[in-house]
């Protein structure tokens, strides 16, 4: 059961992470500071 607990919370945080990054990468793109066509790895 422990397993599982740790598993959703492992998956949250990165799915967080994930949306919190491309806010930041729109955020960027919106002032100039990233080239339209910047494409992530």
């Amino acid at each position: 059961m422990e397993i599982n607990i740790w598993g959703m919370v492992g998956f949250l945080f990165g799915l967080i992470a994930l949306l919190r990054v491309q806010k930041l990468i729109s955020k960027l793109k919106e002032k100039g500071i990233l080239e339209e066509n910047y494409k992530e790895d």
